[in-house]
This record gives C-alpha cells, sequence and structure tokens, in this order.
C-alpha cells in the first residue's frame, strides 16, 4: 500500500527567488542553523572541515555544528557573500577558525585552489563534507536543455569527484568525507529529473568511494535528507507551493537544517567510526528503504 501523507497546507508566506541557489537572508521566516540547547562535547576538536555550500542552508548548519565540536572551517560557496560572512559570524562565538572561498565548484581548477587555501590557512584537512547543489524543475524531459543538464550534474555531481580528487592526498586514517544525497534519489521526483539523478549517482558513488578508501581508514558516508527548509527551495518552485512545502510528510512540515547537522557530526566524529557507505535519512518519516 503507498504511504499516506498528510494533505499539503500552508506553513509559511508564499515567497519566491529569481536566482540559484538563493539567499537564506531573503528567506521568511529564516532557517534555522542551530539548536541553541545543543553543547559541544569536544568531539571534532582539533580537526579541519572544508563543506561545499556552506553558506546557507544545511551547510551554514553542518559548518555551525561542526565549530561547536571544536572544528576549524573551510566555507565554500558560489557568490552569496552576504550569507558567507553571516555564516562566519555564526561560527564566532564558538573560538573556530573560519573561512570562506568563493568560486563554482562546478570547474575542477577552482576546487584543487579551494584545497589548497584550506591547506595553506587551516594548516590540515579531516573532514570533507561535498554539499553544494541546485536544481532547476521542468514539467516535461523534453523541457531539459544540455544546457541545464550539465550545469545540473557540474555541481551536483561533478564537483563531488573534483573536491575528494583533491583532498585525497591531504586526508589521514580517521578522516571522514561525507556527501549530502535526497529522499528523491530513492523515490524519484518528477519534475527534477536530472536533480534526482545526481542524487542517484552520489549513492552510488559513496558506497564504491566507501569501499576503495576503507583499507586507509577513511570512512565515506552520505545523509539523504528530506523536505528542508534551505535557500533552494524559494529558488526553485512557486509561491504557493514553497508556502506548503514539507507538510505532506507523516512529521507534518519541513525540517530545518540544525535539524540534520546532527547527522554530520556523528558520521565525522569518533561516534561513527564503525560506519562506512551508510546513508542516514532525516526526512520527516518518509520510508525509503535505503
Amino acid at each position: 500500500m503507498p504511504q499516506k501523507t498528510s494533505p499539503k497546507r500552508a506553513l509559511r508566506p508564499p515567497q519566491r527567488q529569481r536566482r540559484q541557489p538563493g539567499l537564506e537572508a531573503r528567506m521568511r521566516p529564516r532557517p534555522q542553523a542551530e539548536d541553541p540547547r545543543a553543547r559541544g562535547t569536544g568531539k571534532l576538536r582539533g580537526k579541519v572541515a572544508l563543506i561545499t555550500g556552506g553558506d546557507s542552508g544545511i551547510g551554514r548548519a553542518v559548518a555551525v555544528a561542526f565549530a561547536k565540536e571544536g572544528a576549524d572551517v573551510a566555507i565554500v560557496y558560489r557568490n552569496e557573500h552576504g550569507d558567507a560572512r553571516e555564516t562566519l559570524r555564526l561560527l564566532e562565538p564558538n573560538g573556530a577558525r573560519a573561512i570562506r572561498i568563493a568560486g563554482d565548484v562546478g570547474r575542477e581548477a577552482f576546487c584543487r585552489a579551494a584545497v589548497r587555501s584550506t591547506i595553506r590557512q587551516l594548516g590540515r584537512l579531516d573532514i570533507v563534507v561535498n554539499n553544494a547543489a541546485e536544481q532547476h524543475p521542468q514539467r516535461h524531459l523534453q523541457d531539459i536543455t544540455v544546457a541545464q543538464l550539465v550545469r545540473t550534474f557540474q555541481t551536483n555531481l561533478f564537483s563531488f569527484f573534483y573536491v575528494t580528487k583533491a583532498a585525497l592526498r591531504h586526508l589521514r586514517r580517521g578522516s571522514a568525507i561525507i556527501n549530502t544525497t535526497s529522499v528523491t534519489a530513492y523515490r524519484g521526483s518528477p519534475q527534477l529529473l536530472d536533480y534526482a539523478a545526481t542524487k542517484g549517482a552520489i549513492v552510488s558513488f559513496t558506497r564504491s568511494l566507501s569501499q576503495a578508501l576503507a583499507a586507509r581508514g577513511i570512512r565515506v558516508n552520505a545523509v539523504a535528507p528530506g523536505p528542508i527548509w534551505t535557500p533552494l527551495i524559494p529558488a526553485s518552485f512557486p509561491r504557493r507551493r514553497v508556502a506548503t512545502f514539507g507538510s505532506d510528510v507523516p512529521l507534518g512540515r519541513a525540517g530545518e537544517p540544525a535539524e540534520v547537522a546532527p547527522c554530520y557530526v556523528l558520521l565525522a566524529s569518533g561516534d561513527g567510526s564503525y560506519m562506512t557507505g551508510q546513508v542516514l535519512h532525516p526526512n520527516g518519516g518518509e520510508i525509503v528503504n535505503g
């Protein structure tokens, strides 16, 4: 039997942004990047993390959570400079060293440069979070242009290869690679054919790379969020759909980035020392058997 979901209902004001991947500063309400009740316990003390798409949404929440656990952080983003500055401001109370690196992760040369900059400024690299993504809904397959297809794969999948290739020479035993996939990799999405295809590829990339790096003691895992309130949502969908986004999952609402970030902490820290090739599913109760 199909899984039952609650009817869609408005959860927030209708809104729309005309650029990808969207600006967090323009969202109403603003996503929650931090759980004020959370207290770090030093799980990542002495570690350095590089997070693509780290200026906002899930990437910002992961950066904050890592900093609370003692990590220094490099956030990589396209050109959302205001959002990136705000993320660094949020990291300051935790005493983390933090840098921001702007550029196009769809270009291998930039990804190599971002890793070099991280090593030069922060001294090492222990955790790679491949998180950058974009999506462009289309009603029909015929509406997906070659340019859109290439662009989506460059950002969502090729960048994972580029960043990981550049980072591998610096990673040691005990390092962690965490890839952001999506619930769409498991259940599909009729209006996000190219996006869902990249997310499915990320699952296979994660499982294969985990086996390739196991002997080196480098763990590779993934997180497959469901509907999460991030800038990608108002940048992708019509105003009315944004207003009801996430209301049809069993928990009846979209998740907050701060509710996803603990998955990344688990996979980056010693708490996940016996996990590799796995995918965690913070998705509001949707059963995907993945």
